[in-house]
């Protein structure tokens, strides 16, 4: 209840706080302040929440475990920059063993890899749209692990909203407030690279869907952890094996 509560003044209080004092002391700056600002407490108010929440050993080795795979498939495919397996990863992760978990994969998976790329303004923004890649995905994951139509759709969909956010960045940091028309210049201009993201992805998925899949329902099963539940299994023409 405390860390809810916490969670909660972050975004009533400390938000509008950001906002205003971007205003007040960053001038022409103010919105590309306010907007890292609202990401970062973002971050904080969800980290917050999962720390003090009583997370079970499972869920930390699968992060960890998982966290690692995603950061190093990134690595492995620097040479092909908008190739990349991480998304595929933190969406499996997340529709097997829940939101928390694979928001905490996508967040880490930025963090960690970009000590390898580079840190910057635009890593809090990474974090945020991987996490909720992971996050959106465990809330459909009952949904998404039935029907591997919907899983690809969805993996399509969610590096479309990657490329966005990552161009909402772009044009935040360029010209200190976002240009609605300098944004869709940029949408336009980095189409390739937003396609590339969703084609990716779906490949990506498409190949770790069956040894993830059969992997992850066993250790659901037999430890009888994660979100996969057996008297809620789908017949074997839907299931993703």
């Amino acid at each position: 209840m405390k860390a809810r509560i916490v969670s909660l003044c972050i975004f009533l209080l400390c938000i509008p706080a950001v906002c205003v004092a971007g205003v007040l002391f960053f001038k022409e700056r103010a919105v590309s302040f306010a907007g890292t600002g609202i990401v970062l407490l973002m971050l904080a108010g969800y980290f917050y929440v999962y720390e003090k929440r009583n997370s079970q050993a499972w869920e930390l080795v699968i992060v960890a475990l998982m966290s690692a795979m995603s950061v190093l498939g990134r690595i492995v495919f620097a040479f092909l920059p908008s190739l990349k397996p991480c998304s595929a990863i933190i969406i499996l992760t997340a529709v097997y063993f829940g939101r928390e978990t694979g928001f905490m994969v996508g967040a880490f998976t930025a963090l960690v890899s970009n000590f390898y790329f580079g840190q910057g303004g635009w890593t809090p923004f990474q974090m945020l749209a991987w996490g909720l890649t992971g996050y959106f995905a465990g809330m459909l994951g009952k949904w998404l692990a039935r029907n591997r139509v919907l899983l690809l759709v969805y993996s399509a969909a969610i590096g479309v909203f990657f490329s966005l956010l990552m161009d909402l960045y772009t044009c935040l940091w360029m010209d200190g407030k976002v240009i609605f028309s300098r944004y869709l210049v940029m949408i336009s201009s980095a189409l390739w690279v937003t396609v590339s993201y969703a084609v990716s992805n779906v490949i990506f998925t498409g190949i770790f869907m069956q040894p993830f899949g059969r992997v992850f329902r066993r250790l659901c099963i037999k430890y009888g952890i994660g979100t996969y539940h057996p008297q809620e299994k789908p017949s074997e023409r839907t299931e993703l094996h």
